[in-house]
């Protein structure tokens, strides 16, 4: 089994023409490494724990790790902003307010270097009714 972390954030330095990202401290790396990861369990919903299956993580998950680990490092580094990015509206009895959520991994498409890991989940749909 490939411990974790599957990377170490040398390998995000050596990769990284940013110099924000150089500069980042190795804990601050450490918990960017340690979210991508994270994402890329959650997507392929595999650990990457049989040691049969992979005696070492893939060159393309761990090429993911790094581009993802890349990116959250870069906008760690930048100052946060706040607000903006908020729409609300309401009708009659009800109000709702929306965010533009940005998914750093949709940005980059890793689908193509992860789908072939993916383990596919069963799906079902819970569904609930009540009288009115």
């Amino acid at each position: 089994m490939a411990a974790r972390p599957w990377i170490t954030p040398g390998e995000i330095k050596d990769y990284s023409e940013r110099q924000s990202v150089k500069n980042r401290e190795n804990s601050k790396l450490a918990m960017d490494i340690s979210r991508a990861e994270m994402y890329v369990i959650s997507y392929t919903h595999d650990k990457f724990d049989d040691d049969e299956k992979y005696p070492s993580i893939p060159e393309s998950v761990k090429t993911a790790v790094i581009l993802l680990a890349e990116s959250y490092a870069a906008s760690g580094a930048e100052p946060v902003e706040h607000g903006g990015n908020y729409k609300s509206g309401s009708n009659d009895d009800y109000s709702f307010t929306l965010a533009d959520a940005v998914n750093k991994a949709d940005n980059l498409d890793l689908s193509y270097l992860l789908d072939e890991y993916v383990i596919q989940k069963r799906s079902g749909v819970n569904l609930k009714l009540r009288k009115l």
